[in-house]
C-alpha cells in the first residue's frame, strides 16, 4: 500500500518554488508587446513545476511521488526559471512566414543583429526576405540578411553576453560555450525600401 505522511517543510519550500517557476513560465512572457509566444522548453519546464508544485503541495499525495518529485524538480525549476528569466530582458518579434520569432536583439554601428542556428533561418526562409519587426511596441518592415563573417558572429554573442544576463549564466554553466557554435549564423536587419 502507498504511505501517505505530512508532508515536510522541504516539500513545502520545493512546492512553492515550483509553484512560482511554473506561473512565471506562463505570465512573463505576457509583458511583451505582440503574440504570446508560447515560452519552448519553457512550456515543458512550466507543466512540470505545476504538476510538481500539485503532488509537493498535496497532503494526501503519497510518499513515495513527494520523492521522485522532488528527485525530478531541479530540471523543472531550471527549464521553468531559464524561460522565464530569458524573457525579462528585451524580446523582439519577427513576423517570418509560418511563425512568429521571439529573439534576442543587439545594436552595433546603427544595425540590428540577431543570431540563430542556419537550419532555423533556413526553414522560415529568412535571408532577403521583407518581413515585419516589432520592437519598443512598434511595428516595421526589415530584411534580414545572413551574414556569413565569424567576426559578426563573435560580435553579436559578445554583445548578447553583454545585454542578457541569462546568456551571460547560461555561459557560466556551459550552455552557450564561449562563442557562436558552427552553425550560427548572424542576421543583420536591414530596413526595408
Amino acid at each position: 500500500m502507498t504511505e501517505t505522511k505530512s508532508r515536510s517543510t522541504t516539500s513545502l519550500i520545493v512546492g512553492l518554488l515550483t509553484l512560482v517557476s511554473g506561473l512565471a513560465a506562463f505570465t512573463i512572457p505576457l509583458h511583451h508587446a505582440g503574440p504570446y509566444g508560447i515560452p519552448g522548453r519553457g512550456l515543458i519546464g512550466g507543466i512540470l513545476c505545476l504538476a510538481s508544485a500539485a503532488v509537493l503541495l498535496t497532503k494526501s499525495a503519497p510518499m513515495i511521488f513527494r520523492r521522485v518529485v522532488l528527485i525530478a524538480s531541479p530540471l523543472a525549476l531550471f527549464l521553468a526559471l531559464y524561460a522565464a528569466l530569458s524573457e525579462l530582458e528585451e524580446v523582439v518579434v519577427l513576423y517570418a512566414q509560418g511563425a512568429d520569432l521571439h529573439l534576442w536583439i543587439v545594436d552595433s554601428e546603427g544595425d540590428e543583429w540577431v543570431s540563430m542556428p542556419r537550419s532555423k533561418a533556413a526553414t522560415y526562409s529568412l535571408d532577403g526576405a521583407e518581413l515585419d519587426l516589432l520592437r519598443d511596441g512598434e511595428t516595421r518592415c526589415v530584411v534580414p540578411r545572413i551574414i556569413d563573417d565569424p567576426i559578426a558572429n563573435r560580435r553579436t554573442f559578445d554583445l548578447r553576453q553583454e545585454k542578457y544576463a541569462i546568456q551571460r549564466f547560461g555561459g557560466v554553466i556551459g550552455m552557450f560555450g564561449d562563442g557562436p557554435g558552427p552553425q550560427t549564423i548572424t542576421l543583420r536587419l536591414d530596413p526595408c525600401r
